[in-house]
C-alpha cells in the first residue's frame, strides 16, 4: 500500500461532471427516458408530483464525486488512459451493473430496466476511469 495517495481533484471533478451530465443525456424521454419511467412504473405526472428533484440532483452529483474519488484511488497515481479504460469498464460492467442483475433477478425487475440502468452505470464508470486515467 502507499504512503500517499495523491488525487488529480480536477479529472476526479471533471469524471464526475461527465457521470452527471451523461445520467441527464441517457434519462432524458428521448434517449431511454420514457422506457424507464415505463418500467419503472412511472408517469411524468406521477413524477412532478413526487418533487425533490433539487435534492436528487445534489444527492446524485455528491455520489457520483464519491464514486470518481474511488475510482481515482483504485487506479492508482500512474494510470493510464488505456488502464484507466479498461478499469472502469471491468468496475462499471464487473462489479456495478452485475450487482444490479443480481438485485434485479430477486426484485423480479425486467431485463430491459436491467439495461437501461445497468448500461448507463457501465459507460459512467469506463468513461470515468478514461478521463482520470488519462488526466494525470
Amino acid at each position: 500500500m502507499p504512503d500517499q495517495v495523491s488525487f488529480n481533484y480536477l479529472a476526479i471533478l471533471s469524471a464526475a461532471a461527465f457521470a452527471f451530465v451523461l445520467g441527464g443525456i441517457w434519462y432524458a424521454p428521448g434517449v431511454f427516458g420514457r422506457a424507464w419511467m415505463q418500467e419503472c412504473g412511472f408517469t411524468e405526472e406521477s413524477l412532478k408530483k413526487m418533487g425533490g428533484m433539487g435534492r436528487i440532483f445534489a444527492g446524485s452529483f455528491v455520489l457520483e464525486l464519491i464514486m470518481a474519488v474511488n475510482l481515482a484511488a483504485f487506479l492508482g497515481p500512474k494510470a493510464t488512459l488505456s488502464f484507466g479504460t479498461f478499469a472502469g469498464a471491468a468496475a462499471g460492467f464487473g462489479w456495478v451493473a452485475l450487482s444490479f442483475g443480481v438485485t434485479y433477478l430477486f426484485e423480479r425487475r425486467s431485463l430491459r430496466l436491467f439495461f437501461i440502468n445497468a448500461g448507463y452505470h457501465a459507460v459512467t464508470f469506463t468513461v470515468m476511469g478514461a478521463i482520470i486515467g488519462a488526466w494525470r
